[in-house]
């Protein structure tokens, strides 16, 4: 018997049960189409991610520690000199650019409403720094930053709050924070991390709210590229070490965070994320290939006199085996391909529908490896399945399977 006559006889071995075989098929069909899905998802989450904090990955953030330095002593305050003595190219020639920010936490009063509002005073490219948008209006510009000028550009839970979440009413109104008052020139648009913020100008901030004359809280780096963070983080551990009289790293009175280095956690976080809901789809192949065992177990049982008459005139063992793991595999190789269709199917249709009903979550995409070993997967699934069945067939002595009833 050659192979094309086999794949014939399996063909018509599957119509003649066509609701058994599409019912044991129904787990390969359920398992493939799920690997597929969840692998576009998890594609798609990594791309939104990349996409919405890839242009923070040459950031640093240095910030003073809070509490006393290890070994005694306190901390001391980062002040303007030290964005001045980071921001010079011959000592730091890896920092593009070193953005001082003070912070604190006022009440904005407005509407007879309050607000509890996290303050960040900053020069005018802070929101192109920590790459945040504006819904309406715009950010200070550099002459409002000098002049200390008292406008402010609202989260949005604070409008959500003081002008019941519509940002146009809150544009241009004045508002109260402490014990003066600023104009509102804009409303960020959310992020999901820092929506109570309340950004002004540095020297505003300064002047009515927080204090102090030359200190900050926080200088935010950015290095010249993703690439050159470790040089910078290197450079700033050396400009920060001179100037704070610092000896012992242990010793340092300052924090400075790449990153560079949790993004690339959060993304390997989500890899294995993306792993661990494939393996559990996978359960449903394995569920599938038990299917498909007991299934030709049961074909084997009811063409056990049509074995015994195959082999009784000259049928090999070599055929008998080889045509039940013929059909196994073309089970699940049926299943496999069903599957497949059905879940580049939901992947497509997601890739329209989620941009629109969430833009920032990330379009899943079709992962054509993912399709690949799917496949396979499930052809290898077919040919384990149908191996103990096959073998169980081509054993049988012709004279006891003719006698079988």
């Amino acid at each position: 018997m050659n192979l094309r006559e086999a794949f014939a006889i399996a063909m018509s071995s599957l119509r003649v049960n066509g609701l058994r075989s599409a019912l044991t098929t129904l787990g390969i069909i359920i398992g493939v189409a799920a690997v597929i899905v969840l692998v576009g998802l998890g594609d798609g989450i990594k791309a939104g991610f990349n996409t919405q904090f890839g242009a923070l990955g040459n950031q640093i953030n240095v910030a003073k520690i809070n509490g006393s330095v290890p070994g005694g002593g306190e901390a001391k305050d980062l002040k303007d000199s030290d964005v001045t003595a980071l921001r010079n190219t011959s000592a730091a020639p890896d920092i593009a650019s070193v953005t001082p920010v003070v912070s604190g936490s006022e009440m904005v009063t407005a509407n007879q409403q309050q607000f509890r509002a996290a303050i960040q005073g900053s020069t005018a490219d802070y929101l192109t720094i920590v790459d945040r948008a504006v819904v309406v209006g715009s950010m200070f510009t550099a002459e409002q930053a000098r002049g200390n000028a008292r406008v402010v550009l609202l989260g949005p839970n604070a409008v959500a709050t003081l002008f019941g979440g519509d940002a146009g009413s809150a544009l241009g109104t004045t508002v109260r924070i402490g014990r003066s008052n600023f104009q509102v020139i804009g409303v960020l648009k959310s992020n999901g991390q820092s929506d109570d913020a309340a950004v002004m100008p540095l020297g505003a901030a300064r002047a009515y709210l927080v204090g102090g004359n030359d200190t900050i809280n926080s200088m935010i780096v950015k290095a010249t590229s993703t690439d050159t963070v470790p040089a910078a983080l290197t450079e700033i551990y050396q400009v920060m070490d001179n100037r704070h009289n610092i000896k012992d790293a242990a010793s340092r009175d300052y924090n400075a965070t790449a990153l560079q280095s949790l993004l690339e956690q959060a993304d390997q976080f989500l890899t294995y994320l993306t792993l661990f809901t494939v393996a559990v789809a996978a359960i449903s192949l394995v569920v599938g290939g038990i299917g498909v065992a007991n299934i030709m177990l049961v074909s084997v049982t009811e063409r056990t006199r049509e074995i015994g008459i195959r082999k009784a005139i000259g049928a090999r063992r070599s055929a008998i085996l080889k045509q039940f793991l013929i059909e196994s595999t073309m089970l699940s190789g049926i299943g496999g391909l069903i599957g497949i269709v059905i879940g580049v199917v939901i992947v497509v249709i997601g890739m329209i529908v989620i941009p629109k009903v969430a833009p920032t979550f990330g379009a899943p995409d079709v992962s054509l490896p993912a399709v690949a070993v799917a496949f396979l997967v499930s052809l290898l699934i077919g040919l384990i399945a149908g191996g103990y069945p096959a073998n169980r067939a081509a054993r049988l002595r012709p004279i006891e399977a003719l006698r079988y009833q």
